[in-house]
């Protein structure tokens, strides 16, 4: 269970749920014999019993209390309530710097209170030999009188003893924050790290976006490690030279190439804003909106840096195009053929839900369809590369920059059971395709629906979506987004796709739904309910809050109220046909 609005714990009263994370709730809770407001940090029920995440939890807090810094949330207290363990922290009443900067650009002001403030605590924390390993502006609150706290220790490690917070380095960090060496698995990590985090950080705040952005962590990682960091002025022409400089420097791929210690890279960045003529008070940089792989992309093909010379034009046209293509073609063959063989010799232990057997997945319900997708989620290896995808590959080879080529392989990889193969293809052609390309994101997105591939699905509809403003999406089009999303969430690794954030940004009542599902199936009922609450007071007449209650009402064995919601929703003609259909085969499962 997790703590409930109301209860108390201990000496503590839990007032509201602030946040939630992927290892963690956070809740406002006022502590009676002190007079004052705290914030409590509780493991997931999910992860209760993993010793690996309990360890982590306590180690936070050994970690943390260590440091004493204005701009370092303290913690208080590690605590346990019923085996459900949780930290005690300072509560700061205000918002987080990634919130901020969704507003809009920051002021000269507020960069210059961020490099001073989250600098600051980086340096003491690494003069204390710890190293926080997940920088990022979520990371960052910001009190209502301005003053700016890091946060989150989750990640830290004591670089003198090697010790982190996890007992393994598999959780790494955030992938548009990560650093090439964290991300590769280094262990013995250094300032380097954090630095490269902060450096990303800046990089945002003066440029307008994340340097590596994508639909999956892994093409993010990837671009981390072997992707020449974007041009902070060829992304922003408003980027002061001084300014990139800084940044070139605190980006590079090789941590010896950066600078030693963050008290450097924050004189480095102060000197060269101010020799840019652009003082630390009173002027903001204007963000510009355009995507980066637009932009980069038109810029690389007029740079003269780019331009052959007259020696290489000549060369080039006494070579033969189709030997271009078949290089291209062999390149991508040892690819696929490579992967192959890797997941061919590793196995993968399949996904484990957490509820109970009685609640069955929609896919093992609903009508014969193509499935790609093996029942337990995982892609069963390919022995031999189909006359289908090896088609596809040449295709895709001869046409480097077709997002329609790059569809076709996508779909090739999902019908040869390739899954994540399929998905990362899937991203690359999204990200040719451009922005607000909608023909291309609803031929995709229908394209995976009706193979019931409902992550990579979900994931166009949800680009589709960030193309309209949230009033004027077409019926039917939102119709089919929420299916994809709704049905999505029964796959284990679909935030991994299909972030919560993003739908939150997108449709706010329907990430709660999508949340309360997944929670549902790999998670605990207790955050499926709070999730479920959530989005009923956001929408109440929403069918998918009806159906999710019914299917919450089915693993708690309330089976008369299940089968009262499911005839409700199967008989109402204004329900979408999906929820109609969902609600007459979780019937038959009943009956």
């Amino acid at each position: 269970m997790s703590f409930n609005i109301g209860e108390n714990v201990g000496p503590y009263r839990i007032i509201e749920q602030l946040g939630q994370g992927g290892m963690a709730t956070v809740f406002k809770a006022y502590h009676a014999s002190l007079d004052r407001y705290v914030a409590l940090k509780v493991l997931h029920p999910a992860f209760r019993e993993d010793q690996t995440f309990t360890s982590r939890f306590q180690r936070e807090a050994r970690v943390v209390a260590r440091l004493e810094h204005p701009n370092i949330v303290p913690i208080y207290d590690y605590s346990e309530y019923e085996s459900r363990p949780f930290l005690v922290m300072k509560y700061i009443e205000g918002d987080t710097l990634k919130a901020r900067l969704n507003q809009g650009p920051l002021t000269s002001e507020e960069i210059e209170r961020v490099v001073n403030s989250v600098g600051a605590a980086l340096a003491y924390a690494h003069k204390q030999g710890i190293l926080h390993r997940d920088v990022k502006p979520s990371n960052v609150m910001i009190a209502k009188d301005g003053t700016m706290y890091l946060a989150d220790f989750g990640l830290a490690r004591i670089a003198d003893a090697g010790e982190s917070t996890m007992s393994s380095d598999s959780i790494m960090g955030t992938p548009q924050y990560i650093s090439p060496e964290q991300a590769m698995g280094v262990k013995d990590l250094d300032a380097g790290t954090d630095i490269y985090s902060f450096g990303v950080m800046l990089y945002e705040m003066v440029v307008g976006q994340v340097p590596f952005s994508a639909d999956t962590p892994f093409s993010i990682i990837h671009d981390h490690i072997y992707t020449p960091l974007p041009l902070p002025t060829k992304v922003n022409p408003n980027v002061p030279e001084p300014v990139q400089r800084v940044l070139l420097k605190a980006l590079a791929k090789n941590r010896l190439d950066r600078y030693t210690s963050t008290e450097e890279l924050m004189t480095a960045f102060k000197q060269a804003w101010t020799e840019a003529g652009v003082p630390m008070e009173g002027t903001a940089i204007v963000m510009r909106s355009t995507s980066l792989k637009e932009k980069t992309d038109s810029k690389n093909q007029s740079a003269p840096a780019d331009r052959p010379t007259s020696v290489e034009k000549n060369r080039a046209t006494q070579r033969s195009p189709w030997m271009w293509v078949g290089i291209g073609v062999v390149i991508l063959l040892c690819f696929v053929v490579v992967v192959f063989a890797v997941r061919k010799n590793r196995a993968t232990p399949p996904p484990t839900p957490t509820v109970a057997a009685t609640l069955i997945p929609v896919t093992q319900v609903l009508p014969s369809i193509p499935q790609p997708i093996e029942p337990n989620g995982n892609p069963t290896p390919v022995q031999n590369t189909s006359p289908e995808l090896t088609v596809a590959i040449e295709l895709a080879a001869k046409n480097p920059k077709d997002p329609d080529a790059h569809l076709a392989l996508a779909l090739a990889l999902l019908d040869a059971k390739e899954v994540e193969l399929a998905k990362e293809e899937l991203a690359q052609a999204a990200n040719l395709a451009g922005p607000n390309n909608k023909d291309f994101f609803l031929k995709a997105a229908e394209k995976f629906k009706v193979r019931g591939a409902w992550v990579p699905s979900a994931g166009m509809y949800l680009r589709l979506a960030q193309t309209y403003r949230k009033d004027n999406m077409p019926k039917e089009i939102l119709n089919d987004f929420h299916e994809a999303v709704y049905k999505a969430t029964e796959q284990k690794d679909m935030p991994l796709f299909v972030s919560f954030e993003r739908i939150e940004n997108a449709d706010p009542p329907l990430s709660y739904i999508a949340r309360g599902r997944h929670a549902l199936f790999y998670g605990s009922l207790e955050d499926a309910k709070i999730q479920l609450a959530n989005a009923e007071k956001e929408k109440p007449d929403m069918y998918e809050v009806a159906l999710l209650k019914a299917e919450i009402e089915m693993k708690t064995g309330n089976q008369a109220e299940a089968k009262n919601i499911l005839l409700s929703l199967s008989s109402d003609p204004k329900a979408p046909e999906w929820i109609r259909f969902m609600a007459e085969n979780y019937l038959k499962t009943i009956q």
